[in-house]
């Protein structure tokens, strides 16, 4: 995976992987419309913050760009319609608001509707190429995290997949093999949509690591039996006291880590980094049922059964070891070392 790109521009399309169509086949998908974007983003066609936060500004530019607007105003107005549309496809991840508000602010810094639909253009492109440098930078500063010869779990798919390139959690990974160590990786299958098993088993068989897959169940049976030394995950939103929200299933590899003494990371951008909300604030996305009751288009519970079908769960800041960055490794306490990141001092 390490040589395709997950989300693209390419002439006033947006071009994609189909993550649903994963391991079975490679398959890419093109849109030209913003809804299409969005439907792909809400149908986990793309998935992963960074990616998604591309994929939203990329269908925001195509949103400026097939506007028929006249006016400035005009155009502003479509823009925002096309932003709030995007937006409400996955509320947990705050990458997606972050690459929409770039966009949204390119184009209302021009004077007029052709420059704005360039303005727009220019920087969802510009996104998409500074995520591929930000998640390189994010794998150096991680891989001195991890010695040689150390089996690392993740959990949910932090790799190229979830991002243009390269990857976040897997990006320590890579850069650690760059650096010459010999790492081995276990992978959670991460139900009920399997991104593991789907997305990260194949991403790093692909790409030629040691990766073994395991159930979600056997994660603290691993730990215990030493198979493990590290464990390293992505996130979708880090708040500034370092409350880690990321794909259900991470809290639990969180608190077996903890109970095992292995050290537990996280690896997310700047862009991940949610510096003004409070944990209340952040809305969980609760998905459909049909996830949970059946698999492969066989139903494997009973009709009418009640379903709880959280996409994410919270990891406090006690059970997180560090979190890696593409400015350095931010560690306890995170109000301080978080907000310093931005060059903010805490008050």
């Amino acid at each position: 995976m390490e040589g395709l790109l997950t989300v693209r521009w390419d002439d006033g399309r947006v071009v994609m992987i189909d993550q649903t169509r994963l391991p079975g086949s490679l398959e890419f998908v093109e849109y030209s419309d913003h809804l299409q974007v969005a439907d792909a983003i809400r149908g986990l066609v793309v998935r992963g913050a960074p990616a998604i936060g591309v994929a939203g500004a990329l269908g925001l530019a195509l949103a400026a760009r097939n506007s028929t607007a006249a006016t400035r105003e005009a155009l502003l107005d479509d823009i925002e319609s096309a932003r709030r549309i995007l937006h409400g496809t996955r509320p947990t991840a705050v990458n997606l608001a972050w690459g929409l508000g770039r966009v949204a602010d390119a184009a209302r810094a021009a004077q007029d509707p052709a420059s704005m639909r360039e303005a727009a253009e220019a920087e969802a492109k510009r996104i998409a190429d500074e995520d591929v440098r930000i998640n390189r930078a994010m794998g150096r500063h991680g891989a001195s995290l991890i010695g040689d010869g150390e089996t690392v779990m993740t959990h949910c798919n932090a790799g190229a997949l979830a991002t243009v390139a390269y990857g976040t959690a897997l990006g320590v990974i890579r850069a650690a093999r760059e650096d010459g160590k010999k790492n081995r990786v276990v992978a959670t299958e991460t139900r009920p949509v399997q991104q593991g098993s789907r997305l990260t088993a194949f991403e790093l068989q692909h790409d030629g690591f040691d990766v073994s897959l395991i159930p979600d169940t056997a994660v603290g049976y691993s730990m215990a039996s030493g198979m493990v030394q590290k464990a390293v995950v992505g996130a979708d939103r880090v708040l500034r006291t370092g409350h880690v929200f990321n794909k259900i299933g991470t809290y639990q590899v969180a608190v077996m880590a903890a109970r095992h003494n292995i050290p537990f990371y996280v690896a997310a951008p700047l862009s991940t980094i949610d510096l003004e909300s409070g944990v209340d604030d952040v809305v969980i996305e609760m998905r459909g049922a049909g996830e949970v009751t059946g698999t492969g288009g066989s139903r494997t519970a009973p009709e009418g059964i009640g379903v709880v079908n959280p996409a994410f769960d919270m990891t406090p800041p006690e059970l997180v070891s560090g979190i890696i960055t593409e400015r350095g490794v931010a560690r306890a306490p995170y109000e301080e070392s978080l907000p310093a990141l931005f060059g903010v001092i805490p008050s």
